[in-house]
């Protein structure tokens, strides 16, 4: 069954056995991030943690790109006055508290490009397996700005507080294998084995009581998500900061 969102930046659809699939829907932009997709993401994550029938949620995008981070054509849009901006932040930080804080594993199935906020949301997941050939890096210090979706909590404790430092500051691109090798991925897969190989793990995990499950999330999150919390408000402050900063434009431009 598939399930509409309301801008259809994003498609759910239910696979059975207490999974739905969840993917982002800008293939003709690599799946990059902009207002309308965020709320639908949002929406989607949040009615699968509301509906008991979905036990577990996998994670996707569409075409050949899971998500290539920011719409840098649409980086002026995102730029406002302080109050505008850091909304446009903090609903970034939505889709991390959807997805870590809520009570449904997410698995992810990345293939293609996972950078900045993709990146971020591939690290947000219970777990993630990717194609061979995919590719990942933090293009955000390069450009005047700063990490978002809990990275600064989360990945340290994933990859060890030196590795995530020069991820994150050198903004370097690594490839699956060295993922897979760091802890940030559970299997490395050939294309074709992507999706079967995440909708396993997923069927595997809502066949579990999901009272264990839930509570070994909420626990590995730490009690009531207090250190996550804290660094989402310190990353939202420091993103506004680089988001207004005028020198922060022109990177981007010379980025894109």
């Amino acid at each position: 069954m598939s399930l509409a969102t309301a801008n259809g930046t994003v498609l759910a659809e239910d696979i059975g056995d207490g999974v739905r699939r969840i993917s982002l829907n800008r293939p003709d932009r690599l799946n990059a991030i902009v207002p309308d997709l965020l709320d639908d993401l949002v929406e989607a994550v949040t009615a699968a943690d509301a509906d008991e029938a979905i036990r577990a949620i996998v994670l996707t995008g569409e075409g050949r790109a899971f998500c290539s981070g920011d719409d840098l054509k649409d980086f002026d849009a995102q730029v406002s006055d302080v109050p505008g901006t850091t909304a446009y932040i903090e609903r970034i930080q939505d889709v991390t508290r959807a997805m870590v804080l809520g009570n449904t594993p997410v698995i992810g199935a990345i293939r293609g490009w996972a950078v900045g906020g993709g990146l971020e949301w591939v690290i947000n997941c219970d777990f993630a397996v990717a194609a061979e050939g995919t590719r990942f890096f933090f293009p955000e210090i390069s450009w005047g700005v700063f990490v978002t979706g809990g990275i600064t909590d989360i990945l340290p404790r994933m990859v060890g507080l030196q590795k995530a430092r020069e991820m994150i500051l050198f903004g370097e691109k690594f490839d699956a294998t060295q993922a897979k090798d760091w802890g940030m991925l559970r299997d490395v897969v050939p294309d074709d084995q992507l999706m079967p190989r995440a909708l396993d793990l997923a069927r595997r995990i809502a066949a579990l009581p999901a009272g264990p499950v839930r509570d070994l999330r909420r626990s590995l999150a730490r009690p009531d998500g207090a250190g996550l919390r804290q660094a989402l408000k310190a990353e939202t402050e420091a993103t506004v900061r680089g988001f207004l900063d005028p020198e922060t434009a022109k990177r981007v431009a010379g980025f894109g």
